[in-house]
């Protein structure tokens, strides 16, 4: 089959493999479109020890059933379908409990590091256990499909997090999961909703989603403006859809006494905390990883237009132009949110 082969930073070959092998509890899903997902245009550049080559990397797919292990009885030939990231064994404590992303063996589609490594979806084929794997309604695009994974760390963000129609909440940070981060929050009925990103193109796209409270704090004091639209006392609830040092900092900051902040992107894998601040005031950190189940709740969102997902495609183009796909992203010149290759 062809796929998108990273061989070193910076560079992909688009060259023949040999096809997955399909065990008997696997499906072997063909391709029909993958999203390039930030994290990966982060590891194409060498310096996260998440991607470490020769790799097929992607994780963000959907594609139509090609063919079923032996075990496998609830999917058939030609089923459109979706599938986790993460590749959980379904057999564990935290699986049974329904914790999937915590699996204790858990790996992830297009990942490889030190521990364990995973060919994704920037192929033609892609093999994956039946248990991760979700079918599509018929009026559900399998381009839009590629980006129920996004959808699904946003969904779960949100169920990690004690929101309430009388929440004031800032997101920081408008990137793809930010984006899908707005929408999910929404949907929670909270009292006020802010955004900030340093990114022009994506607040208009917020914006575009009638949630007007967008900011760039580049050009307006974010503090004063979280202030004086919350009486002084900073929000209730502060999303970290970045995971900057500076952006951490702005959480910690901007959330009142007692509020809650949950921390999604991780750019950084380490900041400053002080810890007499976050006690003295009470603070509740939270990590968020992945999804624990919510891929049939964000079929649902997305299906029913509950959550939009075309505002966010840029481009849709050929896998075979997947070089070019990731040096634009990681240049960041372009309006550029997110780019699907389709093999």
């Amino acid at each position: 089959m062809k796929a998108l082969l990273y061989t070193q930073p910076f560079h992909f070959e688009y060259t023949d493999v040999p096809d997955p092998e399909v065990p008997a509890e696997n499906i072997l899903v063909r391709v029909e479109a993958c999203g390039v997902c930030g994290s990966d245009v982060h590891g194409y550049t060498g310096s996260t020890g998440r991607r470490i080559p020769p790799l097929i990397m992607g994780h963000e797919a959907s594609g139509i059933v090609e063919e079923c292990g032996q075990a496998v009885s609830n999917f058939q030939t030609g089923d459109r379908v979706c599938f986790d990231s993460t590749v959980y064994c379904n057999r564990c404590q935290p699986c049974l409990q329904g914790q999937y992303n915590r699996c204790l063996q858990r790996q992830v589609l297009g990942v490889a590091t030190s521990e364990s490594q995973r060919d994704g979806a920037f192929a033609q084929f892609v093999s994956v256990p039946w248990w991760i794997v979700s079918k599509l309604p018929d009026h559900m695009g399998l381009t839009q499909a590629a980006l129920l994974e996004p959808v699904s760390i946003a969904v779960h963000a949100t169920n990690r997090t004690p929101l309430s129609t009388n929440s004031r909440v800032l997101i920081i940070g408008a990137g793809t999961i930010g984006l899908f981060l707005a929408q999910a929050v929404r949907l929670k009925n909270v009292r006020q909703l802010i955004v900030s990103d340093i990114n022009e193109h994506r607040l208009q796209t917020i914006q575009s989603l009638q949630i007007p409270d967008a900011v760039n704090p580049e050009t307006i004091n974010l503090k004063e403006f979280v202030l004086e639209r919350t009486e002084q006392t900073g929000v209730d609830i502060v999303f970290d859809a970045v995971g900057l040092e500076k952006t951490f900092q702005q959480a910690l900051s901007l959330t009142r006494s007692g509020g809650h902040i949950t921390l999604i992107g991780n750019i950084e894998q380490s900041v400053e905390l002080n810890l007499q601040d976050l006690i003295s005031r009470e603070l509740t950190l939270s990590g968020t990883y992945a999804n624990a189940g919510e891929y049939q709740s964000c079929i649902d969102l997305v299906s029913s237009g509950q959550i939009q997902v075309d505002p966010l495609i840029s481009e849709i183009l050929p896998l075979k132009e997947g070089q070019s796909a990731f040096d634009r992203l990681h240049a960041a010149q372009e309006n550029l949110i997110k780019i699907i290759l389709k093999p």
